[in-house]
């Protein structure tokens, strides 16, 4: 089992390891971009980060996993969740950053990459 992710930094160093990913800013913060557009965010609030999802994976995430995931007045109807440092999920939030890089892909990465994840 992975430790789990305890910072922003850790979490920007593998957002950073997909195909293709720069450090960039949103709204004038950091964010992990593909070709120009962000996935994953360091979240407003202390000692959490956000990933871009559709609403409607946001919400199954925060239903069966609300001590990982969650949201405040800021996110809610915004495609993004936040993630709580520190939650032993890692594998299943690297899996959601990486699902999020995929749905930013050309068509070309996805296919270099495989299936989404």
């Amino acid at each position: 089992m992975s430790a789990p992710f305890r910072s922003w930094d850790e979490v920007a160093a593998f957002a950073l390891t997909l195909p293709e990913t720069e450090m960039g800013t949103s709204y004038g913060r950091p964010a992990v971009k593909l070709r120009g557009k962000g996935f994953v965010y360091p979240g407003r609030e202390p000692d959490s980060f956000a990933i871009s999802v559709a609403v409607p994976e946001k919400e199954i995430l925060i239903e069966t996993d609300p001590d990982t995931f969650w949201e405040t007045d800021h996110y809610r109807g915004w495609p993004a969740v936040l993630v709580r440092f520190g939650s032993p999920a890692r594998e299943r939030i690297e899996a959601l950053i990486t699902r999020a890089w995929w749905d930013r892909a050309t068509k070309a990465q996805r296919t270099a990459f495989g299936e989404r994840p």
